[in-house]
């Protein structure tokens, strides 16, 4: 073992890929001849991509996806475990290397984690993994016991006869099952013969974390590997003018000065004296063309932007005229801020390279970019970069840059040192020097008839494209980017007049998605503003939601649940007061209705949110519940306290002081209820986020009479006078 410290070194795996329906037995993955097994391991059975056999009766199930806590190193597996008939407790995981094998079965030619589509991008390929081995293991019985494979059935890791009561192992039958063609016909289970699948079931990565023993990127690596921290420009887009680094190659401990494109990076055996070297470099930068950039002026110019014509996302009758017609218009601007991914593992990266080939240890949702990248700048071919995923102390989006930024920067480095190195980026540069959700403005207006329904919705979105300048960017069409209008092109309220367009203005501030992305912020902004036309028509905002969604049962459903689950209408404790919202993303569904209190001093107290979701058919409840609770958590931190703001072109925050997260003290009560469906899965990550803001900002106007325009809630706007 070399300096790098890994999970598991092994480089072939004899494997299949499943193309459409089919499989394909025998694509070797890079590396080298194709071994039908890991060292040390007794394999005889490897009937796809995703999972082999081992003839101690172990099944080890290859994970395409990144585990950042969102579950899939156990609903994936599960997957597989439902068609397989596997005994659960036999099951193994194992990040998968990047191969085409295990490219995004969406996504096309890439292998990635994000948009909330790890499960319904893997619920049929992954079941008809299980289910041809668990045929060809069937099969394999039945020659042995020279009976009929349909005389046969398997359970719980085994294959049994009952005719004769005769039952044998997977392992005992794996050498044999290799042996055999894969079936070419693989249906799979009925949904009421599903055990597994919609059960609570512990998370197989659970353990690993509570000891201890789970290694994240920031673990990889041994005891002699090199420690790299990067100066960056204070203002985006600056470049070293002058370097004066005679003081930090003396430092105790630094062992090289690299200058880089994006900084200049100090190497040294220990973080502690990387962070000295660091801090001792005399660095003048050319700020460069954002050093006059700040935030107030940014707000005046995206305001002034709104008041013009963009590009048409949606136009549905006549909005100008219907506007001017209605018995009453009511118009709204809202904002919300940059603001940061503040994951909980800062970003880091192993890179060990040398001459033939490259070793990367990473928290990644981008194994393909960040594999290319590394190729790109180490002057490698990409079947000589091994990208090994870790585990992600949170991704949020942030771990999925199609620049590979930290990915390109760690390589960099190691090139320069010629030597193993970690790159750390800490709390503080990514803070300052990272990747944004954009900054917002929304211009809006509404006309509501004498009875109070809305005839006419005219909408302006300002916000840069996350999309341009990527390898989406083709994506964009008519320069309207999906990412920008999610959520408010495709309002599913009853309104004949509807025109929606954007503006995407481009700043040199680097944008990327973000926890729900677009979503994060239109439904701030469908939802308070609909919400605000339910108090111009002098109706319940709940009673005023429900007419208008007739022809969407599922959102009907979610916001029905939510609203009998808080007990809506209902007579709450002294001075608490209620605020519902709903809203699709990534085909799910959520309603949310948040109870909250207003002080005196203008503080606002969530104290419960009662959540309803509705994702179609259900894995694992536990970690559907899980990633809802996580996702109040994320999107009250956010409603209450986030914001990145610049000031002569620099991030005025640096650390969860001046940008908080939702502290223990703040967390509300959650309920969380599912809707049980049989439509197909939808995403479960991110739609959870949406209706938080519009939720407690519904629920603050409740309770003080003033509306929540801008984000996050400012305590001074709500004193009471």
């Amino acid at each position: 073992m070399n300096t790098v410290m890994v999970i598991n070194r092994r480089r072939f795996l004899k494997t299949a890929a499943l193309f459409g329906g089919g499989l394909i037995l025998g694509v070797a993955l890079p590396g080298g001849k194709a071994d039908s097994q890991p060292a040390g391991e007794k394999t005889s059975f490897v009937p796809n991509a995703f999972l082999r056999i081992g003839s101690d009766d172990s099944v080890t199930i290859i994970i395409n996806k990144s585990e950042m806590g969102q579950g899939v190193y156990t609903s994936l597996p599960m997957l597989v475990a439902e068609e397989l008939e596997a005994d659960w407790s036999t099951i193994r995981i194992e990040p998968a290397p990047v191969h085409p094998a295990y490219n995004h079965a969406e996504w096309g030619g890439m292998q990635g984690t994000g948009g909330s589509t790890s499960v319904k991008s893997e619920w049929t390929r992954l079941r008809t993994a299980g289910a041809a081995a668990r045929i060809m293991l069937i099969r394999a019985a039945a020659d042995t016991w020279k009976v009929k494979p349909e005389s046969c059935r398997a359970e719980q890791g085994h294959v049994l006869h009952p005719p004769t009561r005769r039952r044998i192992s997977y392992g005992a039958l794996a050498e044999k099952a290799a042996k055999l063609s894969p079936p070419t016909t693989i249906p799979l289970k009925p949904d009421n013969q599903l055990k597994l699948l919609g059960t609570s079931v512990k998370r197989l990565d659970t353990p690993a974390k509570v000891n201890g023993s789970a290694v994240f990127g920031i673990d990889a690596g041994g005891k002699d590997i090199l420690i790299a921290l990067v100066a960056h420009p204070p203002v985006f887009g600056g470049k070293v003018k002058s370097l004066s680094a005679d003081t930090a190659r003396n430092t105790q401990g630094v062992k090289d000065v690299v200058v880089l494109d994006s900084g200049v990076a100090v190497v040294a055996d220990s973080f502690w004296a990387a962070e000295r070297g660091r801090d001792a470099l005399e660095i003048v930068w050319d700020e460069g063309p954002m050093a006059a950039f700040e935030t107030a002026t940014q707000r005046k110019e995206y305001a002034a932007l709104a008041q013009t014509p963009g590009a048409v996302a949606r136009h549905e009758g006549d909005a100008e005229k219907a506007l001017k017609q209605a018995a009453r218009s009511i118009h709204a601007e809202y904002e919300v801020p940059y603001l940061a991914h503040a994951t909980m593992e800062p970003l880091n990266c192993v890179v060990e390279l040398r001459d033939d080939r490259c070793d990367i240890w990473v928290g990644t949702q981008f194994q393909t970019a960040d594999r290319d990248a590394a190729a790109r700048v180490s002057g490698l071919k990409p079947e000589q970069v091994s990208v090994h995923t870790m585990f992600l102390g949170c991704g949020f989006g942030r771990r999925a840059n199609p620049a590979s930024d930290f990915v390109v920067e760690a390589v960099k480095i190691a090139k320069a040192v010629k030597k193993p190195i970690r790159m750390i980026w800490t709390r503080e540069d990514d803070t300052k020097a990272g990747y944004y959700r954009p900054m917002w403005y929304d211009r809006i207006s509404a006309g509501i008839d004498t009875s109070g329904k809305p005839v006419a919705w005219r909408h302006t979105i300002v916000g840069q494209s996350i999309m341009e300048g990527t390898p989406f960017a083709a994506s964009i069409r008519n320069g309207v980017d999906e990412t920008s209008v999610e959520g408010a092109h495709d309002i599913p309220y009853a309104i004949p007049h509807v025109h929606v367009d954007l503006h995407s203005p481009k700043t040199g501030v680097p944008v990327l998605w973000w926890r729900s992305v677009g979503h994060s912020h239109t439904a701030f902004v469908v939802e308070s503003f609909l919400d605000e036309l339910a108090h111009a028509a002098g109706q319940d905002p709940y009673a005023y939601r429900l007419a208008l969604l007739k022809s969407h049962p599922r959102h009907r459903a979610v916001l029905k649940r939510a609203a009998e689950q808080a007990g809506w209408g209902r007579p709450l404790p002294k001075n608490h007061f209620h605020g519902i919202a709903v809203h699709a993303s990534f085909g799910s569904y959520v309603a949310q209705v948040a109870e909250v209190s207003v002080k005196p001093d203008g503080t606002v107290r969530v104290h419960k949110v009662f959540c309803a979701v509705d994702c179609g058919k259900t894995v694992n409840p536990d970690t559907i519940a899980a990633q809802m609770e996580g996702a109040i958590v994320f999107g009250l931190s956010a409603t209450l306290h986030g914001a990145i703001t610049f000031k002569q072109g620099r991030v005025e925050q640096s650390n969860f002081h001046d940008y908080p997260v939702l502290r223990m003290a703040e967390m509300p009560e959650v309920t969380v209820s599912i809707i049980k469906s049989t439509e197909a899965p939808g995403g479960i990550g991110e739609p959870g986020v949406p209706p938080v803001a519009p939720a407690v900002c519904n629920a603050v106007f409740a309770a003080t009479g003033k509306r929540i325009r801008r984000l996050p809630i400012r305590t001074e706007e709500l004193k009471r006078t």
